[in-house]
């Protein structure tokens, strides 16, 4: 019985240092897709209208994940002439981290 407990708590252990390494990836990952021309084929990237995230310090503390992937997915598909990401995916999550990075001035 010892040697489960020891093995589970060696396994959660190490599956909680993981996480960082997961989000410092995925943080990583939206400030690549921020700045990324890939995104669409109109040439430009968020940061083209958002430079240093102009005008998105409100954005990530006043929306929940649905809304704010629906407003990315807007700005992908009319300012950068793309395909709207998953909603629910892994660039889609990436993305809402780093424009949720920006933060709220106001407090």
């Amino acid at each position: 019985m010892k040697r489960v407990v020891k093995g589970a708590v060696v396994g959660l252990g190490l599956c909680v240092l993981a996480l960082p390494a997961d989000a410092a990836g995925q943080a990583d990952r939206g400030r690549e897709l921020f700045g990324s021309t890939q995104l669409g084929t109109s040439g430009k990237s968020c940061s083209s209208c958002h430079p240093g995230g102009k005008k998105l310090e409100w954005a990530g503390s006043s929306y929940d994940d649905a809304k704010l992937a629906a407003i990315v997915n807007r700005c992908i598909e009319k300012a950068l002439k793309g395909k709207p990401l998953d909603p629910g995916g892994e660039d889609m999550k990436a993305l809402m981290q780093h424009i949720r990075s920006f933060g709220n001035p106001g407090g």
